[in-house]
């Protein structure tokens, strides 16, 4: 049997069930009990500081002045 006929069957059968599964297990794991709360702050982060700055900023140092 030569190369790619090997590998056609087995990306229309192993590789399709192994693709598909995973498909699957993605959607189950974003959609399961307790994953709602992750989900809405992650949507909401963006929102999270617009009613006040995200915090103080530092000034920046002054440069030391070398005595000549």
């Amino acid at each position: 049997m030569e190369t790619y006929s090997l590998l056609r069957e087995f990306a229309d059968s192993w590789a399709l069930l192994a693709l598909v599964t995973i498909f699957v297990g993605v959607v189950v794991w974003a959609f399961r009990p307790g994953s709602r709360a992750l989900h809405n702050e992650a949507a909401t982060a963006i929102f999270r500081n617009e009613t006040k700055p995200a915090g103080e900023a530092r000034p920046a140092p002054a440069p030391s002045q070398r005595e000549a």
